[in-house]
């Protein structure tokens, strides 16, 4: 079912108040109401270089996010955007503004470090936004990758022991957009014309050497290289004229150069084409009340911190389809007893009428009307008892519906002047038999029904366990699908560096890949308890 998204504009989805970051509780209840999985699309970059813009074009709208005009920072935290998916109608849009870099009036790194963290671990694509070329004050902005890796410990459960390799990093690391925004440079190497994708990997080539500078040089490109293996570049020319960029929002295609609508166009058509829904480690789609629970915790002071919440995050949605299938387990057992109740009490209206119709007309007050009645009551009784599929509730109902027709009886046998003392002795003995009976019946029937839950249940039981089980080795499929394509990815990296003449990362990544190999290896079979 589609999620109904009703947002005229973005929201504020993490404050930053003070230099302290905050989730906005307006924010996490719109998220929550999206069942479907969210395709979430996150852009960072130093402030004042255009990103809100692209985002309001992914929104479809020209205003939206906020673009300013002055060399102040506009956003601060996050902002986001939930809209309907133009390309997938089973999945929501969700567009995350980020604060920019480097903001003077800031001065707190720290703070550009968790704006950099946060957007990486919500995201599904993460668009890196920077001014003119690739060069190397642009990487130096991407040491917050770095930083993120460093601190970092991926798990799957509270149970697993803590590993750094750059492939469980992948797992959960979304794909890594560059946009470069007034680029003015030739796309050619070595006389020979590029693309753009080549210009990236070109960019991101390490160089030999060992000494401090040379590993400042390799190590933002190392990380990009390991951990986004799923990599894409675009440029775009100046939008217009300077003075025009005070109100680009209002611009005309005719008023911008000309390329530059269609290199937003292209950019779009492919963030809407290439973005996936935010999946976890084993094939975990995340939806709204996913990503609610991840957002919804209060974010420290220290990056450090981050692997508790991702605790946390991995192990809600790990068990979330056992919850929901336990959920509608009981809540199908409620309507089982309902319906049953609701069935017994209109069949026993309906057989019992005629007698309590008898009994309004004095039919029974006579001599003898007291043994007369209980036989015809007796006729009534056998006759419920024979009607099939009553469902579980169908001895209680009798119960309780004769419980509250005995002062009929009790009144009908004190009206009774024909029968003897010894008469009504016999009578009362009839009665405490036919209570007892009716006791006896009553056991039979409780263990019959105990019985029959225990069935239930261990039915249920085995269901559970075939359910589980299944989707224990749906999730290893795609646990293993994608530790191949990250192997594949790893192979294509190794290559690389091998006729770079890089050996040491090479055997590096070999092991690396030997060691996903190995993980991968069955140890025994599943069992679920």
């Amino acid at each position: 079912m589609a999620s109904a998204i009703n947002m005229p504009g973005p929201v504020c989805l993490i404050e930053n108040i003070n230099g302290k970051l905050l989730a906005n509780e307006e924010a996490l209840k719109i998220l929550s109401t999206i069942k479907q999985p969210v395709v979430v699309v996150a852009i960072v970059g130093l402030y004042r270089t255009g990103k809100s813009y692209l985002m309001n074009k992914l929104a479809g709208k020209k205003k939206g996010f906020s673009l300013g005009s002055t060399v102040q920072s506009h956003t601060k935290g996050i902002w986001m955007w939930c809209v309907p998916h133009p390309n997938v109608s089973s999945h929501t849009l969700v567009l995350l503004d980020t604060e920019g870099l480097g903001d003077v009036e800031k001065g707190d790194n720290q703070n550009d470090s968790w704006i950099f963290a946060l957007a990486i671990l919500l995201s599904s694509t993460f668009v890196y936004n920077s001014m003119g070329t690739i060069n190397q004050q642009a990487m130096d902005q991407l040491h917050y990758v770095t930083e993120l890796t460093d601190r970092i410990r991926a798990k799957s459960s509270p149970g697993n022991s803590e590993v750094d390799d750059s492939a469980d990093f992948v797992s959960f690391f979304p794909a890594f957009v560059w946009t470069l925004r007034d680029f003015s440079l030739e796309l050619e190497a070595d006389g020979k014309p590029i693309t753009v994708d080549e210009y990236l990997e070109l960019s991101l080539k390490l160089k030999q050497g060992t000494d401090k500078k040379v590993k400042n040089f390799n190590e933002p490109r190392l990380c990009i290289r390991k951990f986004f293996p799923k990599k894409k570049c675009f440029i775009f020319d100046r939008p217009a004229q300077r003075k025009y960029l005070v109100r680009l929002e209002q611009l005309q295609e005719e008023e911008m150069n000309s390329e530059f609508p269609e290199q937003v166009a292209e950019f779009c058509s492919y963030i809407f084409s290439h973005s996936k829904a935010k999946t976890l480690s084993g094939g975990i789609i995340v939806n709204g009340p996913h990503a609610t629970v991840h957002a919804r915790e209060t974010f420290p002071n220290s990056l450090c911190v981050v692997n508790i919440f991702l605790i946390v995050y991995f192990t809600i949605c790990a068990t979330f389809s056992q919850d929901k299938l336990q959920a509608k387990q009981e809540d199908y057992c409620k309507q089982n007893v309902q319906a049953s109740t609701d069935y017994c009490k209109v069949l026993l209206q309906e057989i019992f009428e005629p007698l309590e119709d008898d009994v309004k007309q004095g039919l029974f007050s006579k001599a003898g009307g007291y043994h007369i009645f209980i036989q015809k009551k007796r006729k009534l009784k056998n006759k419920y008892n024979e009607i099939p599929r009553k469902g579980v509730q169908a001895e209680e109902e009798l119960k309780k519906y004769l419980e509250m027709k005995e002062e009929v009886a009790d009144t009908l046998l004190k009206t009774d002047q024909s029968l003897t003392e010894k008469e009504k002795e016999i009578e009362v003995e009839r009665a405490k038999a036919e209570a007892a009976e009716a006791a006896n019946k009553m056991l039979e029937e409780l263990q019959r029904k105990n019985e029959q839950m225990m069935e239930q249940k261990e039915r249920s039981y085995q269901e559970h366990v075939r359910q589980l089980t299944e989707k224990v080795e749906r999730d290893r499929a795609q646990l293993l699908k994608e530790q191949e394509r990250t192997i594949a990815l790893k192979l294509r990296e190794q290559e690389k560096f091998l006729k770079e003449g890089f050996e040491n990362e090479s055997k590096k990544m070999q092991r690396e890949i030997q060691d996903i190999q190995r993980r991968n290896e069955p140890s025994g079979p599943c069992s679920i308890l």
